[in-house]
């Protein structure tokens, strides 16, 4: 019986890795696709947004990719909130400048209004430092670092020069931020059509 008992249970022994293997591509299978759902959640209210201000899409969800990761509820430690992680200051600019009554600064946790600031904010940035031969560079490091820091930076050729610029940067946080989000900027250019890019391309050559 003892015998019987052993070579009934070598079938089941043998089937064992190939059930954990099935189990484990469709735990990766699965962890794929809401990474996939997760990444194209706020393609909607990004496109709106890049359209309203003239901002190229893939560099608008490379910054909410960057930010929050898609997570319209995410909370900075210095008061930054939603896909785009908009401080007070900011919002309240955008919404004087688009004349909006009764603001308040949690009403940009909705995301239409989140990327709505934030591409407005971007594109005034892009407009500061048309006079460069990369605007982009500069007005990521505006964003993520300040305008009074990118001040110290711009001396002499960084003034213009988009990669002095980046090698007199003392903040590597700053700068690894630009790289990310510039490459990630890349990944996204094949999602949008060129149509939607064209109206953005003198900010962000």
């Amino acid at each position: 019986m003892a015998s019987d008992e052993r070579t009934s249970g070598t079938p089941r022994r043998k089937w064992l890795p190939l059930v954990a293997l099935v189990l484990f591509v469709d735990a990766i299978g699965g962890w794929l696709y809401y990474r996939w759902q997760r990444e194209h959640s706020q393609d909607t209210v990004i496109r709106a947004a890049a359209a309203r201000y003239g901002v190229d899409c893939a560099l608008v969800k490379a910054v909410v990719w960057r930010e929050s990761w898609f997570d319209p509820m995410a909370r900075g430690k210095a008061g930054e909130i939603g896909l785009m992680q908009i401080r007070e200051p900011a919002a309240r600019e955008w919404a004087e400048a688009e004349r909006i009554a009764g603001f308040h600064h949690e009403h940009i946790l909705d995301p239409g209004s989140n990327t709505l600031a934030g591409a407005w904010y971007l594109a005034k940035l892009l407009r500061r430092y048309l006079h460069t031969d990369d605007p982009v560079p500069y007005a990521l490091a505006d964003y993520n670092a300040g305008r009074g820091h990118v001040l110290r930076w711009n001396h002499g050729a960084a003034a213009t020069n988009s990669q002095q610029f980046l090698a007199q940067m003392t903040f590597p946080g700053t700068r690894r931020y630009i790289e990310t989000v510039v490459e990630r900027r890349g990944r996204y250019r094949d999602e949008f059509p060129l149509a939607m890019q064209s109206a953005s391309q003198a900010h962000t050559r």
